[in-house]
């Protein structure tokens, strides 16, 4: 491998992202067809059901791409799914002399499949090459894939001294436009948005991203007792997508008749901590094909979902704000540790300006990541 080859790779990382949000539950793959030092053809994979990002690189080259070489960002899919075809046979049918990976599919149908029969077919292929990035960039499809559960994003905005709300309860806003618009990038580019009654009761809020041609991610209301109101925006049925309320079993069954007569889907998830388990209620998620949950609450769900430990990444959007005061929110509630040891350690930590706010990013790699 040469620069050269790390030159197009990023190009096809860079191709792949372009659906990030879209593709679920398929990763974002990227692809190009490189001959003579030039690129020939581009393609990534759309959304699920469309085809994969090789193969729309491979039809657009046609003939042209005999003798060439594909850059793909995930090792080409050697097994028919619900929708599409296998990749290889179409790579071994173009000509294409060598295959570039960034990284080897973890998922157990494909895992090593492809290459091996792209070898098997007379094709020189290196895998390997930005593999780090290519983890990163699908990092939601490796931790569904691996284990059924879904990649947990918990986002906050805060203030400087770590507040999310006054004694009396207001929060808008604390972050400026600009921060309050990477949060609505960072819906869009999640499966499912989750926050417990206490925001709906609270801040009412509705949810979406506001972003033209933006997906809307599923609705997740986590709500022990079945306190949501009927006039709620979450339940309005002019609302894009579908809202999902996690409660235990042995609610009272009127109310969960009014709640799907509004159109709400009801599931029962077990009891855990002074309400729903979130750790099953992952489980339930990921088993609805929905790869990434992102966790927008209020300072009790901040601190269960750490409780629980299905946390992996953390987005915290801290504002120029001091509020002073400890009767303010503070962004993650609950009971504090009683040592340092036992604080949330976060790593791969990264930050940047949004506007006039510092947007924070780090993972805590919970146990949910290591889950089979």
């Amino acid at each position: 491998m040469n620069n050269l080859d790390e030159k197009y790779m990023r190009l096809a990382l860079r191709l792949a992202a372009k659906a990030r949000g879209r593709t679920s539950p398929n990763p974002m793959v990227g692809a190009l067809v490189v001959k003579g030092g030039k690129v020939i053809s581009r393609g990534y994979h759309l959304r699920a059901g469309g085809p994969h990002g090789e193969a729309r690189a491979l039809v657009k080259a046609g003939a042209a791409a005999r003798g060439a070489t594909l850059y793909v960002t995930l090792e080409p899919c050697s097994h028919r799914d619900k929708r599409t075809p296998p990749c290889t046979p179409l790579v071994a049918r173009s000509g294409v002399k060598r295959v570039v990976v960034a990284m080897i599919d973890p998922n157990p149908r494909v895992s090593g499949k492809g290459i091996r029969a792209l070898r098997s077919a007379g094709i020189s292929v290196t895998a390997g090459l930005l593999e780090t990035e290519a983890r990163k960039l699908n990092e939601v499809y490796i931790k569904h894939i691996t284990t059924g559960m879904p990649f947990v994003t918990l986002k906050i905005a805060q203030t400087l001294d770590g507040k999310i709300a006054t004694a009396a309860g207001e929060s808008k806003w604390i972050t400026g436009e600009l921060a309050r618009e990477e949060g609505r990038r960072l819906r869009a580019g999640n499966d499912a948005i989750l926050v417990g009654i206490n925001t709906v009761l609270g801040d009412d809020p509705s949810l979406t991203t506001r972003i033209p041609d933006g997906r809307d991610p599923v609705r997740v209301i986590v709500d022990s007792t079945l306190r949501t109101p009927l006039n709620a925006k979450v339940m309005q049925r002019n609302l894009p997508g579908k809202t999902i309320i996690a409660t235990l079993a042995g609610a009272p069954s009127a109310k969960i008749k009014r709640l799907q007569d509004a159109g709400a889907e009801v599931i029962f998830v077990k009891p855990g901590r002074g309400g729903v388990d979130l750790r099953d209620l992952m489980r339930k998620l990921g088993k609805r094909d929905l790869l990434s949950v992102l966790i927008e609450g209020g300072s009790e769900i901040n601190a269960s979902a750490f409780k629980a430990d299905i946390v992996d990444k953390v987005v915290l959007f801290v504002a120029p704000l001091l509020m002073t005061g400890r009767d303010a929110l503070c962004s993650v509630g609950g009971v504090s540790p009683a040592k340092l040891s036992e604080a949330v350690k976060l790593h791969d930590v990264s930050a940047k300006f949004v506007g006039q706010d510092l947007m924070i990013v780090g993972y805590s790699g919970g146990k949910a990541a290591k889950e089979a």
